[in-house]
């Protein structure tokens, strides 16, 4: 590929993805590392874009403030749903790991009863925290996913490879029956410092999530012990879930138990729609209606656990 091919390509990349690592883009354009950074200090000679440590960013993108991109969240009655749900599962005073991207922001929004100690790179998560004196915040360093606002790099899985964490709550771009995948090197990179931090792992993902293959492999099925969304998947997804001995918890049904929207106020016998939903949550966790209970898994050493490294390939949500 001649270069005015491949700083073409780049351009359009980085025009998409806002944020690009020295390895997506070498194989984006199918050609060595030192080649792709000559391309780069080119580019950015010429204002396209701007070098960062270990890649390179946008410098055309416009990116609009956090909360702004929530309000106009796909699926959002959806993702309010699983977050309800996910949130039901943590316990008091648990230390809680916290993806970006905003399904998982939606389970953050929920989990301030259960005074956690939290720990993100989300900076949208850290921003709904910063005026609470009921929990702990723990952010992680790292360079600014502008797109997402999310902490990535280095420093950003340095961070969590200290950590040591009761539950880590994920979400991901895809979930097939072959694994999970996401969109982009340098997430995967640290949702794997995530899981390996984690003594249990919580994936949520609306249906839409489900067939959809991104491009970086994250992990196999295996590695997660708790899948929550709010449609029932396949029956051939469903049985790859119990295969590999994941608890699969469906809003829908937990909805339909209660008998009402987890967000009505009071049942008429004075009840809290929330204090349903979360007894529900736990019947799904023990195998009763609104869940699919699996085996019980043991408890996972923190260090060093087996994971599956992202292959070497070319948004969080």
């Amino acid at each position: 590929m001649q270069s005015e091919e491949r700083q073409k390509r780049i351009q359009e990349h980085l025009s998409k993805v806002e944020f690009a690592s020295l390895e997506d883009l070498s194989s984006i354009v199918t050609a060595s590392i030192s080649t792709v950074r000559r391309d780069l200090d080119l580019l950015e000679s010429k204002g396209v874009l701007k070098r960062t440590h270990g890649g390179a960013r946008s410098t055309g993108a416009r990116v609009e403030d956090f909360s702004t991109s929530l309000k106009n969240t796909p699926q959002l009655t959806e993702k309010e749903a699983i977050g309800q749900a996910c949130a039901a599962l943590i316990l008091p005073n648990q230390t809680v790991i916290v993806d970006a991207g905003t399904t998982c922001f939606h389970v953050a929004r929920h989990l301030e009863a259960k005074s956690p100690h939290i720990v993100t790179n989300s900076l949208p998560v850290a921003q709904h925290f910063a005026g609470s004196n009921q929990l702990e915040v723990v952010v992680t360093g790292g360079v600014i996913y502008p797109r997402l606002g999310v902490l990535v790099g280095p420093l950003a899985v340095a961070v969590f490879g200290q950590v040591q964490a009761d539950v880590a709550i994920l979400s991901c771009g895809g979930i097939t029956v072959e694994g999970i995948t996401n969109s982009h090197s340098l997430l995967i990179e640290i949702q794997l410092a995530m899981i390996n931090s984690a003594r249990r792992v919580i994936l949520c993902v609306d249906h839409t999530k489900f067939g959809r293959q991104s491009i970086t492999r994250l992990c196999d099925l295996e590695m997660i012990d708790v899948l929550i969304t709010d449609q029932a998947p396949s029956a051939e997804m469903v049985a790859a879930l119990a295969k590999a001995n994941v608890e699969l918890i469906v809003t829908d049904e937990l909805a339909a138990w209660t008998g009402a929207d987890a967000g009505e106020p009071a049942t008429n016998s004075g009840e809290p729609a929330g204090s349903r939903l979360e007894a529900a949550t736990a019947s799904a966790a023990t195998g009763s209606r609104g869940g699919r209970k699996a085996a019980p898994k043991p408890i996972r050493e923190q260090k060093p656990r087996a994971i599956v490294e992202p292959e070497e390939e070319g948004f969080l949500d």
